[in-house]
Order: structure tokens, then C-alpha cells, then sequence
């Protein structure tokens, strides 16, 4: 459906004085226009400001008339299809800017060939005309617009000629062509043929086909090559295909057979399309045969036979690819930024038949985007990344495109998310102005250009069409002709200029508040028309100034604001839109709320949807945005009417700073709890009463729901307790209250948002640090009580080895500094070691390392025993925290069981036995009934132990005592273990026999009874 706007796209338009009447016309570039006439080219220079805006630059001759003509900006060049005495000449006009006058030396040279030898100083000032022979005679032509490479259209195959400076010395070069490729097409003769950046358009009278040459690395394995399709081509033929049969051998005297019509895309294309190949033909072969074609579109028509119309009537016609370019800036090697260089972004391709216009995507899939129905029937068309141009025998019409739409979605993979949208490519085509033209023939467009050639005879005018229709007289016929002929017929080339892109932009903001106050979806459309065409004026690569490029962005982010006021307001399936215009109109949140107070003034009307969803992901996201108590107040009221199950989740936001508590505690007064989460609204009302001061409000809130209710409610909402400001985590006020009151409550919640991932690891480290005043470098013992809740829930998503450096850490500093903590501790050893598998009993050798002393600091005794169990957890990694026991000295008893548990869980029991010999030989046997029970230990018991001792009591001591103790212990169980024999040698020789007597007699006896 074709939406129609009455608005005004046309600016001013100019006559060009041209000598003679216009055949062909020709835009050249940035600022030329070709005008051919009989055997000769007429120059023009067009420049929107200067004095005199379109200015005669050369003329010059050609060597027959003129059929068609192709301007290619790379290489600056015109190339020609003419005719002399029925012969076809293909030439390419070099250098023309250099003409200075009519009588001026051409230089004239065939294609390829070397002009060393004939080349002087004067040739670079002088055109030159090249020669292109071709073994058939040339049917359309077409240059690519990023390389300036040349594509010719004959009879069933297309010839490529590639663009190349050939050198005549070190200081100039000469343009000059390649004949690289030939695509042979089966039973196809262009009619028109469009070439852009390594695809190609080719139409006949009623088929289209759009071919992508293209690298054979890049094929994918499973498309046909080539050669399949040479070959599926073959069998379609034997088969009898239609569009593999020439229409000539169809037809006969009395029938014409018209195929089916047809439309095959990508991969159905490939495989079942026309049958395409290549011939490479180039002296420098590798390149070209490195490529290979796929067809990518084949649509074949139906000629109209309900009327009574001539052939001519139903003919394609007006077909163009246009690329649109984005802009891809290079780093140099020292990190600057190079010049920015074009990038292929987006192609599209257009064609039209007399009353209907298809306009594809084409490039990265192969797509129908827009189809355009015209009133009446059109003559050509022209496409332009904003417009569309189509002229009918006496209208010039103004269409708009979806070209921008599409190409912000390939450019952008954000586009329609929360952060960002663009209208889409299905919007209703608009129709913005039907221009009266008389006798229009011929349109181009180029910049902001478009260039008419109108010939308006005796048959343009109303009465003379009208007059056809009757009845006539043979001689009455007679006379008409004679009177016709009489007439000559009169022409005229103008240039309309299109106005800026803001001015028309204007017009339609303008134009869209006659819909404001309907509410219907014209507002919108007509917005997102406005939107589009900013859009794509940004993404033309010419935006150079930075004046007109900051009027453009000025002018979309506008548009973005208009598009969300309109979503905002209107209950649409696409409300939620209003967010990412919103977002990109670069508006606050105070700025939306004040723009919509029309709507927040009537309580009794429901905000809209839109409005809703902005304001909802609003309040989570823009928490540096403090609202106004005022504005703050209206959102209250705004979802107490509309939404009042969102109401506690909107006075939680950073951005209600402001609010009036008594006014927010007045509606979640209103809300029914049954109807939504009532642990919820409880601890909305306790927050709220602690900004009142009303503490016995508070805890009847508080006292409603238990503990483990309490923790899903904190769930359900996190930034009753955490909030983000400026990128740092900040505790709320009811956060500090349960520090002080219920922390046990407050380490429960954060660990409970921990779990179903509300808050990071991280963000809960900072999160204790700031509610309780502490320094980077300080860490507070509800911190460490938050780490200990961590391994005791177990939760999979934390690094247990982190976690269990940052308690070892914490236990090691308090130990070293005899520091106690700032808080009392939540939990004990005791509970941490019932409760969690990662705490192991303490090693009952342990105890008798502990000084009394140190028992009597119960802060200090529970850090040592927490560290103790830690390590002797079965989860605790002793190697890794061997640097961290550097603080502990050994000379304490605290340091010393430390190390020694680090030994023993590492199986260097050896060291373990010195020690304890050294420092606490009571221990040494407790030590060895624990420790040495293992197979691979046992031996240490007469291998290191029972000579150690013996030693020691030959040295004395005041530990004399306890060493012959633990002799006698060790004795006894080395006498159990060992055989007679093997006992005896390794008692120590100098011993007294009556001492080992009683162990003697033991082993002996243990012998004779086994």
C-alpha cells in the first residue's frame, strides 16, 4: 500500500542551454552533466552555489549518433555506444576535462595498445579516445562505480573489461582497459545491464537475472559450480524448460506462448536458474581464474494480455544497482589514523515494468524489499539512496525507499534492541509529490540533481489525446498527418534541484502534527519516513563538512525523540520502541517526563504501554539520574494507576532519590498484597519507614515474614539492599540498618542475590567494604563472615582456592597483628566445622601446640582454630599458601602448629618429628600415633624416631622426662611391629640391656605365640 503526502521534495529548476536537441542524457560524477545530440557531446559543469549553476565546459565530436552513454567517476572517463552507417562502435572519451575548445587534437588509440613510442609531452593535456573492438556488436554498457571497471552487453554473453593505468614513464600514467572476462548467458539479450562491485543486473524484455562474481575460495563446497550449472542448463533443455527454449522457435502465425512466471532466489537460483560460465580472456590470467559466477536472482515476467497493448508497453525497463558505502578508516603504523577509504555496505537492485517497480536487497541475501505501484504508466526511473524518481509522460513522481532501513541493519548489529531501532524495511511505501512535466522523456539523477529531458509534440497535449479516441475519416486522417508533421516538436532539459534534508525533514515533522491529536499510525509513518531519510543522508560517504553533518545528527536524534514521543503515547504492538528512540534522541529521563506531561497531568487517563516500558528499564538503567521530587511523584502515580505491581520495584531505583516518602508509603499503603508478592511490599514498607524515622512501622514489617521469606524478598528486589551510583556499589539505607541489627539477615541476602546471580563476586566484596567504612586495604569481619557463609553454601559459581586465600589471609593478618575483629563473628569453629565439608577436625595432636596463654583471647582462639580446621580441610591446597605463613612466626605456638600442620599435610613427616622434638616432645608420640599409621610411614617409628630419642637422652636435658617417656611408648610399638630379629638390630649398642629387657621378652613371647 502506497501512503500519499502532499509534500515538497522539488526545489528550484534551471534550463540547460543546450545547441542542439538532446538524444541522450548522461550525469557525470560530482558535477557534470553529458548531453549528447547527432555526432556530438555537450559538457556541462553543474554547481548547486556558484553564479551561474550550470555553466558550458567542452564539447566535443563522435563518430556517429550516439545510442547510449555511461560516465564512470574512477578513472573520469565516458564511454559511448554509436552508430555510422549501421555499424556499431564501442569508444571510451579519456582526458575530456582537458578539452578546451572544439578544434582541439584528440588523440585516438586502440584498446590496450602501448603508446610509449607515439606519447609526448602534450598528451597529457589533450583528450584521447580509445577504441574498444568487440566481435559482436555492443547492445548496453555499464561501469562499476567503486573500480571503474567496464561491462558490455551483446548477444548471450556479457565482456568485462578491467580498468588499468598503463605507464609511459615515471611521472605519467595513461588510462587504458583489459578484456579479463566474458560471461557466456544462454538465450539471453540485454536489453539494459547494471554493473557495481563484482555483481551484475542483466534484463531482457521481461526476465531479470542478477549475477555475483565472486572468489571460488569463498563458494561454499555444496553450491553447484559452473559446470553443474552448464549441465543442469543442458537437461532443462532436453526436458523443454521454457526459459532454456528461444521465444522464436515458440511462436508460430497464429499463437504466441508466454512462459510462467517465475522468481528463483540464492541457492534455488544457483541450482535450478539460467545457465551461466565464464571465459576468462585476460593476458594476466591468475585473477580471472580465480573467479567464478553464481546466479543469484532469476525473475521472468508475463507479458499483459488482457488489453489490447503493443509489445513495447510491457517491457522492463529502468534497471540499477545502487551500493550504499560505509566509511573504513585505516591505522598507519605510528597508530594514526590514514585518509578513510569507501567500504560496500549495502547493494540493492531496482527494475520496473510500466505500472509496477521491485526493488531487491542483493547483496548479503538476496530479498524482495519494496514493491512500488504506479498510478499511471511510467516511463523511466531512477533510484537514489532516499528517493525514488519515477516520470510518467507528464508527472515526475517522488517515491520513498527502504534503502537506508536496511542498510542501518547491516551495518549495525544493535538495531532493534533496547539500545537502539530504525523503522523497517516493510514500512508502507510513501508517495511524497506528483511534479507536472510536459512531454517527459528521460530522466538521471546525481548529488542533489535530477536532470529531465522533456520533448512535448502536438500528441502531448489533453485535447490532442483526447481527439485520438474519436472516430476518423480517411481524410480526416490525411490531414492530421499533414498537420503534425508541420508542427515541430519542442524540447527542453532542466535541472530540478532536490531541497536540503533538514528543510524537507521540517516539512514532515510539521506535516506529521496534523495526525498528533488522532492517534492513529500516520503519525508514526510519517515520523519514520522523516527518520529515514536523515538516516540516509549520514550514511552518504560525500558528508564531509562538519556544519551539515552536525545539522544531520541534530536533526535524527530529533527524530528519535519524535518517534518516541509517539510510542510513548500510542498503544501500538511496538510500543516498546519508545525505550530505544528515546535512548538515541540522547534525552534524560527528565527531559521524556516533562515532554509527555500532557499525558501524567490526566490521573484518569492509563499511561500507555510504551510509556510504561520506557519508564520501567529507565529506573534500572539511568541510576546516575536523580528525579525531582515533583517528577519523582508523578512516576509514584503513574504506576499505582497503571502498573502497582511494578510500584516497590520503582521506589527502589536510584533515580527516586527525591521522593517523598510519606507519599510513596501512602500508595503501597493501597496496594493488595494478595494479588503480588507480600514480602515484597513488606520490605518496600520498611524501607520506606526508615526514611520516615518510623522504626515501629519497621519491625511490624519486618516481624511479618520469616527469615528464609525475607532473603527471596531482597531476591526478588536487590537494590533494597545494593544500588549502583556512578559505577560504584552503594549500600541503602535499610542495608546499614540490618548491619547493625540483623547482619546475619544481611550476609544470608547478599549471599542468596549471589546465588541466582542479582550481584558478582566482586560488587559483594565492595558491597561489605563501604557499608562498614573500611579502607581498600581493611577488611571487615562481616566480610569475612560473608566468606565463610560462601563456603558453606558451596556455591558452583565461586574459585574455592580464591576464596580460600582471601579467609587464610585474613585469619593469618589477625593472628600476626593479634588484631581482633571489628564485629563478632557469626559463626565459631565449631559450626563452621559441622556445617562445612571444606573445615576438617583439628588433628588431636594439635592441642598440645596451644599455649594456655592464647586460650584466654577468645577472638584469637577462634582465628586459630579456623585456620587450623582450614587446613585441615580435605579441600585445602597447603602447597600454594606456603608465602602466605611468612607473618606466623614459629617461635609462637599459634605459628608453630601452623607450620607443622602445612608439613604434615605435604607428608613431610620427618621435618614434623624435629620440630616437635625441638619445641613440644609431648607432642611427638600423639604425633606418630596419628600421623605414622599409614604402611608407607610405619618405618618411621625405628627409622627416625626411636634413634632420635635415644639420642636425646644421652644428651639430657631438662626435657629428659618426657624423651624417656616417649622412648618407652615408641619401644612398645616398635616391638609390636617388629620380629625378633629385626628388633635387636636396630637397638642401639650402647644401651643397657636391663632397660629393653621388658621389650625383649614381649617380642619373644609375640614370637613363640604366633
Amino acid at each position: 500500500m502506497v501512503q500519499l503526502y502532499n509534500l515538497h521534495p522539488f526545489g528550484s529548476q534551471q534550463v540547460v542551454r543546450c545547441q542542439q536537441e538532446p538524444e541522450r542524457v548522461c550525469c557525470g560524477g560530482q558535477d557534470a552533466l553529458f548531453v549528447a545530440a547527432g555526432c556530438k557531446v555537450e559538457a556541462f559543469s553543474v554547481e548547486a552555489r556558484a553564479p551561474e549553476p550550470c555553466r558550458p565546459r567542452c564539447c566535443f565530436s563522435t563518430l556517429g549518433r550516439v545510442l547510449r552513454l555511461s560516465y564512470s567517476e574512477p578513472g573520469d572517463y565516458l564511454v559511448t555506444i554509436e552508430e555510422k552507417n549501421k555499424a556499431i562502435f564501442l569508444r571510451a572519451y579519456v582526458n575530456w576535462r582537458s578539452r578546451t575548445s572544439e578544434n582541439s587534437r584528440v588523440c585516438i588509440r586502440m584498446v590496450g595498445h602501448r603508446v610509449e613510442g607515439c606519447f609526448r609531452e602534450a598528451s597529457k593535456d589533450q583528450m584521447s579516445i580509445i577504441e574498444i573492438p568487440l566481435a559482436e556488436p555492443p547492445l548496453c554498457i555499464s561501469c562499476c562505480p567503486v573500480k571503474g571497471d567496464l561491462l558490455v552487453g551483446c548477444l548471450n554473453k556479457l565482456v568485462l573489461f578491467s580498468l588499468k593505468w598503463q605507464a609511459v614513464n615515471e611521472e605519467f600514467s595513461m588510462l587504458d582497459f583489459e578484456r579479463s572476462l566474458i560471461i557466456h548467458m544462454e538465450n539471453i539479450l540485454p536489453a539494459e545491464i547494471s554493473f557495481c562491485a563484482g555483481y551484475v543486473a542483466v534484463t531482457t524484455d521481461l526476465e531479470v537475472l542478477i549475477l555475483r562474481l565472486e572468489s571460488e575460495v569463498t563458494i561454499d563446497p555444496s553450491s553447484p559450480t559452473k559446470n553443474t550449472l552448464a549441465r543442469q542448463a543442458a537437461k532443462a533443455g532436453e526436458k523443454g524448460d521454457a526459459h532454456s527454449v528461444p521465444a522464436t522457435q515458440l511462436e508460430s502465425e497464429d499463437f504466441v506462448i508466454c512462459q510462467k512466471p517465475t522468481e528463483l532466489l540464492g541457492e534455488v537460483c544457483r541450482q535450478s536458474g539460467p545457465s551461466v560460465t565464464l571465459e576468462s580472456t585476460g593476458l594476466n590470467d591468475e585473477k580471472a581464474s580465480a573467479s567464478c559466477v553464481q546466479p543469484i536472482l532469476y525473475r521472468c515476467f508475463t507479458p499483459d494480455v488482457s488489453s489490447y497493448v503493443f509489445p513495447d508497453d510491457t517491457k522492463l525497463h529502468s534497471l540499477q544497482l545502487l551500493p550504499i558505502f560505509q566509511m573504513a578508516g585505516s591505522v598507519t603504523a605510528d597508530g594514526k589514523s590514514s585518509s578513510q577509504e569507501k567500504e560496500l555496505l549495502s547493494l540493492f537492485c531496482f527494475f520496473s515494468l510500466p505500472h509496477i517497480g521491485y526493488l531487491y536487497m542483493a547483496a548479503k541475501s538476496v530479498e524482495l524489499m519494496s514493491v512500488y505501484q504506479y498510478p499511471e504508466k511510467s516511463r523511466q526511473a531512477v533510484l537514489t539512496p532516499q528517493f525514488l524518481h519515477v516520470i510518467t509522460s507528464n508527472n515526475l513522481q517522488c517515491f520513498t525507499v527502504r534503502c537506508s532501513a536496511a542498510a542501518a541493519r547491516d551495518a549495525d548489529p544493535y538495531v532493534d534492541t533496547t539500545l537502539k531501532a530504525c523503522p523497517p524495511v516493510s514500512l508502507d511505501i510513501c508517495a511524497l509529490r506528483m511534479q507536472l512535466f510536459i512531454g517527459l522523456k528521460a530522466i538521471c539523477h546525481f548529488k542533489n540533481h535530477i536532470i529531465l529531458l522533456t520533448k512535448a509534440g502536438s500528441e502531448d497535449t489533453p485535447d490532442r489525446r483526447k481527439s485520438s479516441k474519436r472516430l476518423l475519416s480517411r481524410k480526416d486522417v490525411s490531414a492530421q498527418l499533414k498537420a503534425s508533421t508541420a508542427v515541430e516538436a519542442g524540447w527542453n532539459l532542466y535541472i530540478v534541484d532536490t531541497i536540503s534534508t533538514v528543510q524537507l525533514y521540517k516539512e514532515m515533522v510539521d506535516y506529521s502534527k496534523t495526525y498528533k491529536n488522532v492517534r492513529t499510525q500516520s503519525c508514526i509513518h510519517l515520523l519514520s519516513e522523516a527518520h529515514l531519510l536523515v538516516r540516509a543522508a549520514l550514511m552518504d560517504p560525500c558528508l564531509t563538512e562538519p556544519g551539515e553533518k552536525e545539522e544531520l545528527l541534530e536533526a535524527f536524534r530529533e527524530s528519535c525523540g519524535h518517534l518516541g514521543d509517539c510510542y510513548s503515547r500510542l498503544d501500538t504492538q511496538y510500543s516498546h520502541l519508545a525505550l530505544p528512540y528515546y535512548k538515541m534522541s540522547g534525552l534524560s529521563m527528565t527531559d521524556v517526563l516533562t515532554r509527555i506531561d500532557s499525558v501524567l497531568e490526566d490521573g484518569s487517563q492509563n499511561p500507555e504501554r510504551g510509556l510504561l516500558f520506557y519508564i520501567n528499564h529507565s529506573l534500572y538503567e539511568n541510576v546516575d539520574e536523580e528525579l525531582s521530587e515533583e517528577l519523582a511523584t508523578k512516576v509514584i502515580q503513574i504506576f499505582s494507576i497503571a502498573e502497582p505491581k511494578q510500584l516497590p520495584h520503582a521506589l527502589c531505583s536510584p533515580c527516586m532519590k527525591n521522593m517523598d516518602p510519606l507519599i510513596a508509603m501512602k500508595h503501597l499503603k493501597k496496594l493488595n498484597p494478595a494479588g503480588m508478592s507480600s514480602v515484597l511490599v513488606a520490605l518496600s514498607k520498611a524501607a520506606v519507614a526508615l526514611k520516615i524515622g518510623d522504626l515501629n512501622t519497621y519491625k511490624k514489617e519486618m516481624k511479618c515474614h520469616t527469615e528464609m521469606k525475607l532473603v527471596c524478598g531482597f531476591i526478588l528486589e536487590p537494590r533494597l539492599l545494593v544500588q549502583q551510583k556512578k559505577g560504584q556499589v552503594v549500600p541503602t539505607e535499610l542495608a546499614a540498618h540490618l548491619k547493625e541489627t540483623q547482619p546475619e539477615l544481611l550476609v544470608a541476602s547478599i549471599l542468596g542475590l549471589q546465588k541466582n546471580n542479582k550481584i558478582e563476586v566482586e560488587e559483594a566484596d565492595a558491597f561489605f567494604k563501604v557499608l562498614c567504612g573500611k579502607d581498600e586495604d581493611v577488611i571487615p569481619q562481616l566480610l569475612v563472615d560473608f566468606w565463610e557463609a560462601q563456603l558453606v553454601a558451596s556455591l558452583p559459581e565461586i574459585v574455592l582456592q580464591n576464596l580460600f586465600f582471601k579467609l587464610l589471609s585474613q585469619y593469618i593478618w589477625r593472628l600476626s597483628q593479634r588484631q581482633s575483629p571489628d564485629t563478632k563473628p557469626l559463626r565459631n569453629p565449631e559450626d563452621l566445622i559441622n556445617s562445612c565439608s571444606h573445615y576438617g577436625l583439628i588433628y588431636p595432636w594439635v592441642t598440645f601446640l596451644t599455649s594456655p596463654d592464647s586460650l584466654h583471647d577468645q577472638n584469637y582462639a577462634e582465628d586459630l582454630s579456623k585456620l587450623q580446621s582450614l587446613i585441615c580441610g580435605p579441600s585445602f591446597d597447603v602447597a600454594s599458601i606456603l608465602p602466605f605463613l611468612e607473618p606466623l612466626s614459629e617461635d609462637t605456638s599459634a605459628g608453630l602448629s601452623i607450620h607443622l600442620l602445612c608439613l604434615t599435610r605435604l607428608k613431610e613427616h620427618e621435618r614434623a618429628i624435629d620440630s616437635l622434638l625441638d619445641r613440644c616432645p609431648e607432642a611427638v608420640i600423639p604425633y606418630a600415633h596419628h600421623e605414622l599409621k599409614e604402611e608407607g610411614h610405619r618405618a618411621l617409628w625405628w627409622k627416625k624416631l626411636l634413634p632420635d630419642l635415644c639420642q636425646r637422652l644421652r644428651e639430657g636435658g631438662e626435657k629428659y622426662d618426657v624423651h624417656l617417656s616417649s622412648l618407652k611408648e615408641t619401644l612398645a610399638v616398635v616391638a609390636a611391629e617388629l620380629e625378633l630379629r629385626d628388633f635387636l638390630n636396630i637397638l642401639p649398642e650402647d644401651g643397657t640391656a636391663a632397660f629393653f629387657l621388658p621389650y625383649l621378652l614381649y617380642s619373644s613371647r609375640k614370637k613363640s605365640i604366633t
